[in-house]
């Protein structure tokens, strides 16, 4: 739809896609969020595929710093676009597709040891068959966001989980177990 409006109207639109994205004020029902509630709790975390997940974690600085970036640069056409071999990503109308990610996939036990390391608490894992419809692995090529914009993500993952876990801490008034 953003794309038709762009090419009838000539409204420069510029779709993002976020992957995996984490931080402190996220969703609740997100996986950082019932890990550290869990682990805190002394509950177990469920893990399905076994923990044997990968993800693009994405820390919400980050993501913000892109749609900032992507937000002073409107959507241009692509001169070079052509029918006879179109790129899905751009367009003759006024219209980009971004990701914006970490491009550095963290297995899901990893991101949950670093988890385990900003709290103080191990935790008790119930690991799980994968779902059906669950990708084993998931990330992001934020190749042509870096090259219109300069983007590129600086939080790692454990500095990400560590904010997150000192945010977390005091936001919930909790304190690891001793």
């Amino acid at each position: 739809m953003a794309h038709s409006y762009s090419h009838l109207f000539g409204l420069p639109t510029t779709g993002l896609r976020f992957f995996t994205v984490y931080g402190p004020w996220g969703r609740p029902d997100m996986a950082l969020f019932l890990f550290a509630r869990a682990m805190l709790a002394g509950e177990p975390i469920k893990l399905f595929n076994r923990g044997n997940h990968v993800r693009d974690f994405t820390y919400v600085d980050d993501i913000v710093e892109g749609v900032v970036r992507v937000s002073d640069q409107p959507a241009k056409p692509d001169p070079h676009w052509s029918g006879n071999d179109p790129k899905p990503a751009t367009s003759l109308a006024p219209w980009r597709i971004y990701n914006i990610g970490n491009a550095d996939p963290v297995s899901l036990l990893d991101y949950v040891a670093a988890l385990e390391d900003a709290l103080g608490v191990r935790a008790k894992r119930e690991l799980l068959p994968k779902q059906p419809g669950d990708l084993a692995a998931t990330f992001a090529s934020s190749a042509a966001l870096e090259s219109a914009t300069g983007y590129h993500p600086r939080t790692t993952v454990r500095d990400g989980i560590q904010q997150f876990a000192e945010w977390y801490l005091a936001y919930q008034n909790a304190q690891p177990p001793r």
